[in-house]
């Protein structure tokens, strides 16, 4: 074998490359194709009453997996069209909080529910060793069931937690609600656990 031979072939393979890298497409700069991408908008669990035991609802949320925030937007209430579904509460709804509104399709389909309330001395969380407390402020008013309110707390709070958590065991939550009557106990009884 000659040497011309095998150099023949070695300039070929180049050049076929150039011709068919240069097909005829021209070169575009950056293409508007809409808006940016967007991602599955993060979702709490409120814990609210229908046909008197507890029922979840998926709510959106700025602050996944934080109790406080979950238990404020509890007690906001269930929303107008919650409401038209019978979904009831029975924890108290504070003076001086906004109530909970329909939620308004935004562009695109995503659902906007207003910002969570101040925090404004009404809930305590304390979230460490395997355990959740919630403490309500006499603020917040007397509850019209407790049992069923503070299972309505202690539910939403371990669905915060396990949002923060996921692999974690139901950490058991503690309840006080305002005149100081306590409840205690594992939430693995909520719904849709």
């Amino acid at each position: 074998m000659t040497l011309r031979r095998l150099v023949r072939p070695a300039l070929l393979v180049p050049a076929a490359m150039c011709v068919l890298a240069s097909c005829g497409i021209p070169t575009t700069g950056v293409v508007q194709a809409g808006g940016p991408a967007v991602g599955v908008v993060p979702e709490t669990r409120l814990y609210f009453v229908r046909d008197g035991a507890l029922f979840a609802v998926r709510r959106p949320t700025d602050a996944p997996g934080d109790v406080e925030s979950a238990v404020l937007d509890l007690l906001r209430g269930p929303t107008d069209a919650e409401l038209r579904k019978g979904v009831t509460t029975r924890l108290p709804l504070p003076t001086g909080l906004p109530t909970a509104v329909p939620a308004v399709p935004a562009d695109g389909g995503a659902t906007v529910v207003p910002e969570a309330p101040s925090r404004a001395g009404l809930v305590e969380v304390t979230a460490g060793d395997h355990r959740i407390s919630v403490r309500l402020s006499s603020a917040a008013g007397d509850a019209g069931d407790p049992g069923l309110a503070a299972a309505q707390i202690a539910c939403t709070a371990a669905a915060a937690q396990r949002v923060a958590d996921p692999g974690a065991e139901p950490a058991p939550v503690t309840v006080t609600l305002p005149g100081g009557r306590r409840f205690e106990g594992a939430t693995t009884r909520c719904p849709g656990v």
